[in-house]
């Protein structure tokens, strides 16, 4: 079924992992799709062939912006050449993040902004330079957030509080932006997106559900909110099969 045929979607660090697998999702429902890489060029161009492949049917567009999300300037620019290139945009899926380990106690300031400047102020930057487009089109923007930002993980306190934060931005913006464009957020737990190690294991075996997420169980968690009513706003959805139990 191609529930978003005619839709324009950009998905920010649409190369590898789960943006990959968004964005081919949305291209199988029928959207033209945009993504965003910084350094995955031979990923991005992979990911842009297969988005292509499954456009053909429908002719849409499939197009990768290099963008760094750290840099304001280029982000912003970015954002903009990809909704002229696709002429308009009907969702933005904010999904490119971070991730890093440190003690408490010893996290840099350095790798606290770090880990905010891509995880919590990109995607506000990204909103804000969709925003007009969005609003036009009375379109839908999916954050991706993180198990982490509801539970704390002693190792991953800027982590954490990055996905913490991205979470009360996600309402914010459904708040702020309602009735024109409704805004949710779709929070996973341990998604495996190559090949399984003890830790996958370790994981999976605390998980209620016995396995831990595919970036498929993720994918059909944002397609929720992007074919369901325009009516529903503000919402976290945990994807992590009970492990927050």
């Amino acid at each position: 079924m191609r529930a978003l045929e005619k839709k324009r979607a950009l998905v920010t660090g649409g190369a590898r992992r789960i943006g990959r697998a968004l964005a081919i999702a949305l291209a199988e429902a029928g959207a033209s799709v945009a993504i965003t890489y910084r350094d995955s060029v031979e990923e991005a161009e992979a990911t842009l062939r297969e988005i292509a492949a499954a456009n053909e049917a429908v002719g849409g567009e499939a197009i990768a912006v290099r963008c760094d999300l750290r840099d304001p300037e280029n982000l912003r620019e970015s954002i903009a050449d990809a909704i002229a290139d696709l002429g308009g945009l009907d969702i933005l899926i904010n999904n490119a993040g971070v991730f890093d380990s440190a003690p408490l106690e010893s996290i840099t300031p350095a790798q606290w902004d770090a880990m905010f400047e891509t995880n919590t102020r990109a995607p506000l930057l990204a909103a804000q330079a969709a925003h007009a487009a969005l609003k036009e089109s009375r379109g839908r923007i999916v954050n991706i957030g993180s198990l982490g930002g509801l539970q704390p993980w002693a190792t991953h306190g800027h982590y954490c509080a990055s996905k913490a934060a991205l979470h009360m931005l996600s309402q914010t913006m459904a708040k702020a932006w309602a009735p024109a464009i409704s805004v949710n957020c779709v929070a996973p737990g341990m998604v495996v997106t190559g090949e399984v190690n003890q830790a996958y294991q370790h994981f999976a075996e605390k998980t209620p559900m016995r396995t831990n997420a595919t970036p498929a169980d993720v994918t059909a968690a944002v397609m929720f909110f992007l074919t369901g009513p325009h009516f529903i706003t503000g919402q976290l959805l945990t994807v992590d099969g009970g492990l927050g139990l």
